[in-house]
């Protein structure tokens, strides 16, 4: 397979410092392993109390995305991710839009997790504002990812097993409970749904479940500090999704057999839908494990931002280090070995948007309804690169037609599909961004013409 040459830092690269389980953990912070407990009740209305259906069809749904990463990040291993994967697939115009796209979520991401974290932190101490719990997140993540990327992984790895802790007490309780007791509805219904099966509403709810995975592609931005090479990065992105199928499956299953309420009652009243997973742990064993999961759920979104931060970082310095951003961001701090202004930049960025809807009462409505956008119009310009790599450009010895043809269109598929999905405000926003990338684009095309330069 033709590949790219991987940079060193002496060619304003990143130091080779992590390893498999820093990605891993990287990539399951950023997702968080009990991303399910804020929609558990939305996919349970949705799908007609198949949640469990949902989350087995939604991991297969983004295995496609995954798989196509760790296509392309065998033949690019470097910080830019999706930014460099278009580039080399569709061409310089494409890859700065996939690169524009993805740092619309890259940026808003860590923004709703530190949001969660101020939320959840305000309940628990409800005399200090969230915006105030909402600063002090950032504030203290950014000091970690400046500090270097291996004190952060580390840091993180002991706050993510933190949360696998909880998780796995959640588990045992809920196992206990439904031993003890027998569960609220039927044991296969969490599949099968309850009363007529509909794999419309299935769907329906995949379309919203997808979203509850982004944050494993950011595992792709640590290309360049990864040591042991491309195959390492390519496994631990599909490794992060199969993990995090797993645990969402299981706590949706057994919430399900625990909900005091059916489906159809959630569906009448939306706004049980919110709180439906916590209820089903206070009916079932009890308000400790609700304020348990609270302080996971409120720990765990500051360090999920803080891996959507470093993500952030390293697709401004990847874009910046080619010229398509200025190139004061394209530094690389010689002590930390970490893009320092880059981190910097989006830190800020991330705080601004964090603090205001912090402030305001439809402030999480409004940063969610478009976070998505952006990610999932990125995935789509990343099988079309792995198309227009291996099939069109014909620079593998071999192009596989399944491999390089079909995983990605059915990709593009499911990516388009969501898209369509979204709500009217999430697509007016990302038409906005993407119109104001073509803007930007256009202008830097003009200035290398007027240069005579090459674009």
């Amino acid at each position: 397979m033709a590949t790219v040459s991987e940079r060193g830092a002496d060619t304003g690269g990143l130091r080779r410092t992590l390893t498999f389980r820093d990605l891993v953990v990287y990539g399951l912070l950023f997702i968080a392993p009990m991303a399910p407990v804020g929609v558990f009740g939305t996919l349970d209305a949705k799908s007609d109390g198949a949640v469990a259906l949902v989350y087995v069809v939604a991991t297969v749904a983004m295995a496609f995305t995954a798989y196509s990463y760790a296509q392309m990040v065998r033949v690019a291993p470097q910080a830019g991710s999706v930014f460099t994967y278009a580039r080399l697939g569709l061409g310089e115009g494409a890859g700065f839009i996939a690169g524009w796209m993805a740092m619309l979520d890259y940026l808003l991401i860590p923004a709703v997790a530190y949001l969660f974290s101020g939320i959840a932190l305000e309940a628990l101490v409800p005399d200090v504002h969230r915006w105030v719990w909402t600063a002090i997140a950032v504030v203290v993540t950014t000091g970690l990812n400046l500090w270097g990327v291996r004190a952060a992984a580390r840091v993180g790895f002991l706050v993510l097993a933190m949360e696998i802790v909880v998780l796995l007490v959640f588990v045992a309780a809920a196992v206990v409970e439904l031993a003890a007791s027998g569960p609220q509805r039927d044991w296969w219904s969490p599949f099968g749904g309850q009363g007529d099966f509909s794999t419309g509403a299935v769907f329906g709810a995949v379309s919203v479940a997808v979203l509850s995975y982004l944050g494993f592609d950011a595992i792709a931005s640590f290309a360049e500090e990864t040591a042991g090479g491309a195959g390492r990065v390519a496994r631990a992105v599909l490794t992060c999704l199969v993990l995090a199928g797993v645990l969402f499956v299981l706590q949706a299953y057994l919430a399900a057999l625990l909900s005091p309420a059916s489906a159809d009652e959630l569906a009448d009243d939306p706004a049980k839908q919110g709180p439906a997973f916590y209820d089903a742990v206070d009916s079932a064993v009890g308000s400790w494990l609700h304020d348990l999961v609270a302080v996971s759920k409120a720990i765990g979104a500051a360090f999920a931002a803080l891996a959507g931060q470093a993500a952030a970082g390293r697709l401004v310095f990847a874009m910046a280090r080619e010229r398509r951003l200025p190139g004061v961001l394209a530094k690389v701090d010689p002590h930390s070995g970490v893009p320092r202004r880059a981190v910097l930049l989006s830190a800020t960025v991330t705080l601004v948007a964090a603090v205001w809807a912090a402030r305001r009462d439809d402030g999480l409505d409004r940063l969610v309804s478009v976070v998505d956008i952006g990610a999932l119009t990125a995935f789509t310009l990343l099988h079309a690169s792995v198309i227009g790599w291996f099939w069109v450009r014909r620079r593998a010895a071999a192009p596989h037609p399944v491999r390089h043809v079909l995983i990605p269109v059915v990709g593009m598929g499911v990516t388009v599909a969501v898209i369509v999905e979204a709500s009217e405000t999430a697509q007016l926003i990302g038409a906005v961004w993407f119109a104001v990338g073509l803007a930007v684009l256009l202008a830097d095309l003009l200035r290398a013409r007027a240069r005579g330069g090459r674009t």
